[in-house]
């Protein structure tokens, strides 16, 4: 699992931020990406990385504010250009379909993939053997949605030496008892899986909100999370223009984190009022409040290593 940033600004693009989206690669446990927002260019900034559009599964919107859907149109087309077949899942409030198939109709644009829409209401809107997806309604001034991603937990690892001893020849059997089956051996003995494998492993959760002011909903979303994507447009010295526009500061993020009980915050979402020797304050600010506070900037990639939230950097 990466979180691949590719917009991390407010409003409007900067120099150093473009408008928000964020890719959530879960190459290694579906082979596929998720997509959260899809800001104004989106499309240029993942030519910058090693995304490819084809692998995008699933594309979830917070909401419909233009600094966050206005690259749909284009990413959708490309990914027909480039050779996408795989159908493609769009979440999102009511409004994201209509404007999405206008913006196609109207451009005569011709998808080679099939295109389902999930108008979304607060709730699990996804579920299967791997991931449950929850979400629910937080305070904007326009309908705006927070997403709980969490991962079922994972098969245990196998005792091989256990099972060896048990038997268990080399070969499909030792796959069966790894997942889950118990298997008859030639002789008419049974090998019960739960005793030649390790309890199952915890998987992680992911919370990514919208804009977003101070809420119930934000912290009920985070609670326990391994990470929290939460917005940061604002700081302490400008809270009161976050309460008029329905956004938070750094702090009102680092409480969410706190009152959650979560593992590690992630800061999204920057005013472009804020340059980049200012991110070392607003991170510290934070961490009066929350303990494990990063900034997300373009193109950071963050991942867990044995519990811990670190960055890294992609190899083109």
């Amino acid at each position: 699992m990466e979180l691949h940033f590719l917009g991390t600004g407010a409003g409007m693009p900067s120099k150093e931020r473009n408008t928000s989206s964020l890719a959530f690669k879960l190459l290694e446990e579906r082979g596929t990406i998720w997509l959260f927002d899809c800001g104004e260019a989106t499309q240029h900034q993942i030519l910058q990385t090693t995304i490819k559009p084809r692998k995008i599964e699933k594309i979830f919107i917070t909401h419909l504010h233009g600094d966050h859907i206005f690259g749909l149109p284009g990413l959708l087309s490309s990914r027909s250009f480039l050779g996408g077949v795989d159908p493609l899942v769009l979440y999102g409030p009511k409004g994201l379909k209509e404007w999405v198939l206008c913006s196609l109709e109207i451009s005569n644009t011709h998808l080679t993939y099939p295109l389902q829409f999930v108008e979304i209401e607060e709730g699990i809107i996804f579920e299967d053997d791997q991931f449950i997806v929850t979400v629910k309604q937080l305070e904007h001034v326009i309908p705006c949605y927070g997403y709980r991603i969490e991962q079922k937990p994972l098969l245990g690892e196998l005792l091989i030496d256990k099972a060896k001893a048990l038997g268990v020849p080399k070969g499909p059997l030792l796959g069966k008892l790894k997942h889950g089956e118990d298997v008859t051996l030639e002789d008419g003995t049974v090998v019960y899986s739960k005793d030649v494998t390790a309890p199952p492993k915890k998987g992680f959760v992911v919370t990514i909100l919208g804009d977003t002011k101070y809420c119930d909903a934000s912290r009920e979303l985070s609670k326990d999370a391994d990470i929290v994507v939460h917005e940061a447009t604002f700081d302490h010295k400008t809270d009161h223009l976050a309460s008029d526009y329905g956004h938070s500061t750094n702090m009102d993020a680092a409480k969410i984190a706190n009152e959650a009980s979560a593992k590690h915050l992630i800061l999204n979402h920057i005013s472009a009022r804020f340059l980049p020797q200012d991110m070392e304050g607003i991170i510290n600010e934070a961490k009066t409040i929350f303990p494990h506070v990063f900034v997300a900037n373009d193109f950071s990639v963050f991942t867990l290593k044995q519990g811990k939230l670190v960055e890294v950097n992609e190899e083109l």
